[in-house]
């Protein structure tokens, strides 16, 4: 399977990456959906809770900084650095991700080559005017008034909220345009630790298949979508990719 996989590489011209949570669990990152993921310890906060109310805000930064502490340190595996050797080498056009913790850009991918569907949780912004907001700015400002006050912007004093896109949230047009043309414009499409169960994420895969793009799916589990890939494997991701690293 592996030499399979390698040649499917060799001979395209055009590839896309496409990546889920699968691939930063080995990076000590958690997944949020699965049977384990973070989701089935605590409810997610809805968009429109988040706009609605100031103890929403503050539970949700209140979640966003303990749930960093342990992950700060998580760093690029080897499964990011193969997808960024091939995007150096030119072999791949681009990683679309579903990904929000900015993995790809520290393996050394540049960040115009990252397709960020649901945002990026190493920054925040504000919600009205936009501004840029580095964390440690935000922890200090939430930790002065002893987590009682959501940070506010302080050129607007809009909601500031991390960069990432929450359930009920409008998925980022720009961003859902690129992955729309990525797709349609590969010749080879590899989707690698994701369930593709969620949409419209999961569309993509679908769209560079039906377009003529040969389609491999790499998970340790089945996915949703594994009776049209042209290629499945159900195995560790990293040393399934490893393969690749002499490409």
């Amino acid at each position: 399977m592996s030499k399979e996989l390698r040649t499917y590489v060799e001979v395209a011209k055009r590839i896309v990456m496409f990546t889920g949570a699968g691939i930063s669990t080995g990076s000590g990152v958690p997944d949020f959906r699965s049977p384990t993921g973070i989701w089935q310890k605590m409810k997610p906060i809805q968009f429109q809770d988040f706009l609605a109310s100031e103890d929403v805000r503050i539970e949700s930064w209140r979640r966003k900084f303990d749930l960093d502490m342990g992950m700060d340190d998580a760093i690029p595996n080897k499964g990011h650095l193969v997808i960024a050797e091939l995007i150096r080498s030119g072999a791949a056009t681009c990683v679309i991700t579903q990904n929000i913790d900015n993995l790809h850009q520290d393996s050394g991918i540049e960040s115009d080559c990252v397709i960020e569907l649901h945002g990026n949780t190493s920054f925040a912004r504000c919600l009205d005017c936009a501004s840029r907001f580095e964390l440690t700015e935000i922890r200090e400002q939430f930790e002065a008034c002893h987590r009682s006050l959501a940070p506010r912007c302080s050129n607007c004093n809009g909601f500031v909220k991390t960069a990432t896109i929450s359930f009920g949230q409008s998925m980022p047009d720009a961003e859902m345009l690129l992955a729309e043309k990525a797709s349609l414009d590969c010749d080879l499409f590899i989707a690698i630790g994701s369930s593709l169960k969620v949409f419209p994420a999961a569309g993509f895969p679908i769209l560079a298949k039906r377009n003529g793009a040969k389609l491999i799916i790499i998970n340790r589990e089945p996915t949703e979508l594994d009776s049209i890939a042209d290629l499945v494997l159900n195995e560790d991701i990293s040393s399934t990719l490893a393969v690749l690293t002499d490409y």
